[in-house]
This record gives C-alpha cells, structure tokens and sequence, in this order.
C-alpha cells in the first residue's frame, strides 16, 4: 500500500472510531487530524471537504463490517448455515470489534435517521443493498422459496433481536445478552424454516 493510502486508511479509521464516540457531525477535522498526526491543511489533501471525509466514512464502516461479517458466511452454504454464521458475526462485530465505542452503523443510522442529504443516502444504499443480501439467505431456508414479504419479515425480526442485544448489553449490562439474542434468532430459523412459501 502506498505512504499516501496508508495514510487515508488510518484517517478514516480515527473518524470512524471518532463518530462511533460522538457521532458523524460531531467529529471534527481538526480532532481527527490530530489524533493522526496530521495538521488540518494535510487532511485535506486527502478530503476536499468535510462532507468529503464523512461520505468516506460512511463507505469504509460498509466496506468493514461487510468484510468482518460476511467474509467467513460467503463460503457456507446458503440459507440456515449462512444465516446463522452471519448472526454470530454480526454479534462479535458489536462486542469485539466496537467493544469501546458501540458500532459505527448503529450511531449513523440513529444520526442520519431524519437527516435528509447525500450522507443519509450513502448509508441507506448500502443498509438496502445488505437487507437484500439477507432477505435473499432467509429466502433459501425453504423450497420453493419464501415470498419476499416473509423474507422480508424475518429479516425485520434479525434486526430487531440484533438491536436488542445491543441495548441489553451495552445499556443495561445483562450479562445474557448474547445468549437471548442467539435463542431468539435460532426460533425464528426454526419459524421460518417450517413457513409454507
């Protein structure tokens, strides 16, 4: 990797760890840069602006928990075994990899929820494009496969026992957190498995 790529990669992985802290518009140029050794004016010679950076966030948060979660599901086999490697993945991604911070992609989302702008877009094209990724796998469970509004709904319900597990670990400090949110999402396998498509 080259001195120059090197340096944008640690640049955005401090925003990143930066905005899982305080948030997207709260993390400032002049923090980042510090922290990277950088003066404000060497940022920019690798973001033109502040949205610039931001946007690039918002791309290397995708582009690393896609990586991290489903670089050892893509091997398996669609449906059950695929779904339940990614659900497993998806859980060491909020406590190991986030552990201090929360993850990156629950702050953007509760951020730019209601903030309309080419941010708010970057991060729902790519949520949209992941949602399909796992509608498709919940849609393997069954032959013929499941309607894509079944899919659709089981796909909710993931997210929702995913978020749970968040709160309840990171909020309220439930030391069963992991173990509630594998039981719950093993049910719905089983639901889901046994749905008439």
């Amino acid at each position: 990797m080259r001195k120059g790529d090197a340096t944008r990669v640690r640049i955005l992985d401090e925003a990143t760890r930066q905005v899982a802290v305080r948030g997207l518009t709260a993390a400032s140029l002049g923090d980042v840069a510090e922290a990277v050794g950088l003066s404000k004016s060497g940022l920019f010679k690798h973001f033109e602006s502040k949205e610039a950076m931001q946007l690039a966030v918002i791309d290397r948060v995708q582009e690393r928990f896609s990586d991290f979660v489903w670089r050892e599901a893509e091997p398996l086999a669609p449906g059950r075994a695929r779904l339940e490697k990614i659900f497993d993945r998806w859980l060491d991604w909020s406590e190991s990899e986030w552990d201090d911070h929360g993850c990156p992609l629950m702050a953007l989302s509760v951020e730019l929820d209601d903030q309309p702008g080419p941010l708010r877009d970057a991060l729902q094209k790519g949520m949209l494009r992941w949602r399909r990724t796992l509608m498709r796998e919940f849609q393997a469970l069954t032959d013929p496969p499941l309607s894509e509004d079944q899919a659709a709904a089981a796909y909710f319900q993931m997210k929702s026992y995913l978020l749970g597990h968040s709160e309840a670990r990171r909020l309220m400090g439930l030391p069963d957190a992991r173990r509630s949110a594998q039981a719950a999402f093993h049910a719905l396998l089983d639901r889901v498995g046994q749905a008439q498509p």
